[in-house]
């Protein structure tokens, strides 16, 4: 796809608003991907990082190498990305302690007008498409309630929760930082990330890699051969993750495995009600504007 300096800016901007999400435990960044209409071409894209394009990098092709990949796609996106998670993760993490019930009901309204939109891209229902729907659904909301366990710091450990985390954070619906909740290791990364510790974000940036190649295979050979079923349980995934961004939620405490952690109870709106509803339908209407701009366009 032939892009101009603007287009690269724009993909920039695509990647800092999948950064920002990504950042948020509960709402995906493949969610934002699927929005602004970059899913297709960010799974084939990193698809193409194999064993094939690595060896025309080993043997000097540089250039070939970058065109196989798609690098301009890929490097302008994760510049965005980087650029939102480094400079919004103080900003996120502040709000979310502080103005929770706003945050979440934002992005509530975005998660839900994305599941009714990916939903309109499955051009024949039948009992397949909706057994794929309901199954996505209904593994999504166990996620979000599955109790957060307390686990090692141990390098090894964070290699496999950048793997785990990185193919959550593709899936529409499914967040990967919530992974990293459900892993004990959400707040460890994102003071990695404040800190600059190299170390710890390095090995995790080397399970990302690892994990995001190797399942971004699955994904592009589900979307291209079973797209139907694929986009029902992908709008699958994001309705049962509603439950995770629901605003209004109480603390409480849950002894697990001899540990007490702090989960969240989903209750009746008891406060900021009004901005609540605003905010969620300016999520709403976000991706409303950016879907009929996508289909101009198309």
């Amino acid at each position: 796809m032939e892009r101009k300096l603007k287009d690269y800016l724009l993909l920039s901007l695509k990647g800092m608003a999948m950064g920002a999400a990504d950042v948020v435990p509960g709402v995906s960044g493949g969610t934002i991907a699927f929005i602004v209409g970059i899913y297709d071409e960010l799974i084939d894209s990193i698809k193409s990082i194999n064993p094939r394009s690595l060896k025309l990098l080993l043997t000097g092709k540089v250039g070939a190498f970058w065109k196989a990949i798609n690098g301009n796609f890929l490097f302008f996106l994760l510049l965005g990305i980087g650029i939102s998670v480094f400079s919004l993760a103080k900003l996120i993490t502040y709000l979310l302690v502080n103005e929770p019930v706003l945050v979440w009901a934002f992005f509530f309204g975005l998660v839900l007008a994305s599941t009714w939109f990916v939903s309109k891209d499955i051009k024949e229902w039948n009992w397949k498409t909706v057994f794929g729907f309901i199954v996505g659904a209904v593994v999504a909301y166990y996620i979000t309630v599955a109790t957060p366990t307390q686990t090692t710091n141990s390098l090894w450990f964070i290699f496999v929760c950048g793997a785990i985390a990185i193919c959550a954070m593709i899936l529409p619906g499914i967040s990967g930082s919530f992974i990293l909740v459900l892993l004990g290791k959400y707040f460890y990364i994102m003071e990695a990330v404040k800190t600059l510790d190299f170390v710890v974000l390095g090995v995790f940036a080397v399970g990302c890699i690892l994990g995001i190649t190797s399942f971004s295979h699955v994904l592009s050979y589900a979307l291209k051969r079973v797209r139907n079923v694929t986009l029902a349980v992908l709008s699958g995934f994001m309705l049962g993750s509603l439950n995770k961004v629901w605003p209004w939620k109480e603390m409480e405490s849950v002894v697990a495995n001899g540990h007490e952690f702090v989960t969240e109870r989903n209750i009746w709106p008891d406060t900021e009600v009004l901005e609540g509803v605003v905010l969620m339908l300016i999520g709403f209407m976000l991706v409303y504007v950016l879907e009929k701009i996508s289909a101009r366009k198309a």
